[in-house]
């Protein structure tokens, strides 16, 4: 399978305006996401931006494309440069990797690459909750699976709800997963669900996932033992300078 990696990297932001462009230990963070990229098994990467300030910056040491102003997901932006370069290059998969993950593993990315086989549609990753605050905190995505790794329903909700059990104790009597959003798409099915309009559990939600899944496409998921670490914030730089420095 040949699989293309892209990173969407956005300069508008409500909380952090031009975060791609920040500084992280001398290199802006989109540099460093695309590192690590290119340290994984993917047959190619490129960075996928609306703004000219990011587009000249990723091509003085990476392959980037200018996409539209109007995508409102990374979802969106991968099919359209999946679309612009399928006349030249041909990919089996797209996975798609946020661009504000500075310190994402190639381990990570290597685990979601193993599972595409041709016959996956949609693949992701999740992670073993440990705590209460994760558990409980609206915006870590839960994620419940089926018997085959398939999921079966996200949710910014605590779930399954453990009937009969105090809260604090739900740990102990259920695995509990976060959701690790990086996706895997295959081409095919990209340019799907890139057409798919809004559903009702995606708008309750505020979760793209749950269009696909409305509409009736599998969502496989592999676990990894790896934490992520992302950057919403100004103060999250400071974290991202110490983390440099362990």
């Amino acid at each position: 399978m040949k699989t293309l990696g892209i990173i969407p990297a956005r300069y508008a932001s409500t909380r952090f305006p031009g975060k791609p462009l920040a500084l992280i230990g001398g290199k802006t963070m989109i540099e460093r996401v695309y590192i690590q990229c290119i340290k994984s098994s993917l047959n190619d990467v490129i960075v996928a931006t609306d703004n000219e300030r990011i587009y000249k910056h990723v091509k003085a040491f990476g392959r980037v494309i200018m996409t539209s102003t109007n995508h409102q997901s990374g979802t969106d932006r991968c099919n359209e440069v999946l679309e612009k370069i399928s006349r030249e290059e041909k990919f089996d998969y797209v996975i798609n990797i946020q661009g504000d993950e500075p310190f994402i593993a190639p381990k990570q990315i290597d685990l979601l690459n193993s599972l595409l086989d041709g016959k996956v549609e949609i693949a992701t990753l999740i992670k073993k909750i440990e705590n209460q605050e994760q558990l409980f905190n609206a915006n870590v995505v839960k994620v419940v699976i089926g018997v085959i790794h398939q999921a079966l329903y996200f949710s910014r909700s605590a779930i399954p709800n453990i009937r009969g059990k105090s809260e604090q104790d739900w740990l102990g009597h259920q695995t509990f997963f976060k959701h690790i959003g990086m996706y895997a798409y295959r081409a095919d099915i990209l340019q799907k669900i890139a057409a798919l309009k809004q559903t009702n559990l995606e708008k309750a939600e505020s979760l793209e996932q749950l269009r696909w899944l409305e509409h009736g496409y599998s969502i496989h998921t592999a676990e990894t033992n790896l934490e992520t670490f992302g950057i919403d914030s100004p103060e999250d730089l400071k974290k991202a300078e110490e983390e440099l420095s362990l």
